[in-house]
């Protein structure tokens, strides 16, 4: 079993900051999806809300038509509701916790990764780019992402929810090996 011991604070002297043991941030997580659930009547997750968002994005290059007649965007219009709020708040709530827990820092490239792969920004933007396409072309494909399929999929205990989260982390931990090696 994990204890917070292993989850050390990394405060400055003299100062407190919050630890964000992954027991605490499970039940919290739990808690916002009871709430979520509860206000807007809808699961947490981010692909289908970014799929909403880009179908406006679309719509500017391509024209409203293009998009309503495209097969994807006819069963997940484009939508600004919820989901574009949900968005914003991942990534300030995300960078609320990195301060509070006193690890925020601007980095262009990743000690890991200079390690592995050398200090060249176009790289790493390079590789998170693709990866992230991977990523997000995957979870559509499965029907959700992460949050989507792990957390609410996972807490109303949906067969598809649960294989899929043994499998994303199945291969996370292969790809992290392939990446960096076996030590990291």
């Amino acid at each position: 079993m994990v204890s917070e011991a292993q989850f050390p604070r990394r405060a400055a002297a003299g100062t407190r900051k919050i630890d964000w043991a992954p027991y605490r941030a499970g039940v919290g997580i739990g808690i916002l999806s009871w709430l979520v659930f509860a206000i807007v009547d809808d699961p947490i997750g981010i692909t289908t809300a970014l799929s909403a968002d880009a179908g406006y994005v679309a719509m500017a290059f391509f024209g409203a038509d293009a998009v309503a007649q495209n097969s994807y965007w006819k069963a997940f219009p484009p939508a600004l509701g919820y989901g574009a709020l949900f968005l914003v708040g991942v990534i300030l709530g995300g960078m609320a916790a990195a301060v509070a827990g006193g690890r925020f820092r601007i980095e262009a490239v990743p000690g890991i990764w200079r390690a592995r792969f050398g200090a060249s920004i176009a790289k790493r933007l390079s590789g998170a780019l693709l990866g992230g396409l991977f990523v997000m072309y995957g979870a559509r494909l499965a029907g959700g992402c992460t949050s989507g399929h792990t957390i609410s999929g996972g807490l109303q205990l949906a067969l598809s929810s649960w294989i899929f989260t043994v499998v994303i982390f199945a291969v996370g931990i292969a790809t992290a090996r392939v990446l960096y090696g076996k030590g990291n």
